[in-house]
């Protein structure tokens, strides 16, 4: 089962639904996750003074791409493997800053020599100092190739930082579980619900197939892999990590009618953040 080109054509399938769904400006996993953490890990280099050159790996709809130039990044270069996620890209960038500041490429990011090819243009040969895939590694079939590719690709002082679905309360398959507590003594009020995530399985999980967002035209393929085995790939590379977060919902992100959504576990992490920069004698 080729489980790349199978990934690929989901998200040119998926393309318009996914644009429509996280709109221009983000979604709630964006506003009240992603872009906060972002936020910190880049703080030393998303600046105008600093004028950083970033690459924006899995751009989807050019969510982040966006979020770069117009946090003060002096250009970013926005590719992904999908044909479709770059037109919708290309076609959400509306402001003087936007158009200007980003190019744009189709980048197959299991190739290692895709990757590296991006420095043969001379305006990026020297490298980049932001490399970003936001909520994208999930959907990659192999990371190796990434992996091998980045201390090629990033500046002495790059930083190399992605977002992902949290390994162990979503990708490993993790089921809801709601209790309703009866017995509750000294309330008349209706019951509380506890609410709790079983993991029943996380270090060996093949691809399988699921969906993003309920609704969705097609399924994708979505490779879950435990810490030890997503930050060991980058160690080995020759990266180090420097920031690692777990981004959680908060009561005021819940929904009261329906109980079993992801916001309403506001002590169980959603998402994990990170921050990866080249040791001092990688390759």
């Amino acid at each position: 089962m080729d489980y790349h080109a199978e990934s690929l054509s989901s998200w040119e399938t998926n393309s318009a639904f996914w644009d429509e769904g996280v709109g221009r400006d983000g979604n709630k996993y964006w506003k009240r996750l992603q872009e906060p953490s972002l936020r910190r890990m880049l703080a030393s280099h998303v600046h105008p003074d600093r004028r950083s050159r970033a690459l924006d790996l899995a751009t989807g709809n050019g969510l982040t791409a966006r979020w770069l130039v117009n946090n003060g990044c002096d250009s970013v270069l926005a590719t992904d493997g999908a044909a479709a996620q770059l037109e919708r890209a290309q076609k959400r960038a509306l402001t003087a800053t936007e158009k200007d500041r980003i190019d744009y490429r189709q980048l197959d990011v299991t190739s290692y020599d895709a990757l590296v090819d991006v420095l043969k243009d001379p305006s990026k040969s020297d490298g980049f100092d932001i490399i970003l895939i936001n909520m994208a590694i999930m959907d990659i079939a192999t990371i190796e190739p990434l992996a091998n590719a980045l201390p090629k690709l990033l500046k002495a002082d790059g930083v190399f930082v992605a977002t992902i679905l949290h390994p162990v309360f979503f990708t490993s398959r993790a089921t809801r579980l709601l209790e309703v507590v009866d017995y509750n003594p000294g309330s008349t009020q209706r019951p509380p619900i506890d609410r709790a995530k079983v993991i029943r399985e996380y270090l060996h999980i093949p691809p399988y197939r699921g969906v993003a967002v309920w609704g969705q035209p097609a399924e994708q393929v979505i490779f879950h892999r435990s810490m030890q085995e997503l930050f060991g790939t980058f160690f080995r590379a020759g990266l180090v990590l420097d920031a690692f977060e777990e981004p959680a919902f908060t009561e005021e992100d819940a929904i009261s009618e329906r109980t079993y959504a992801h916001t309403n576990f506001p002590q169980l992490p959603a998402i994990l953040s990170f921050r990866m920069r080249r040791r001092a004698d990688a390759p």
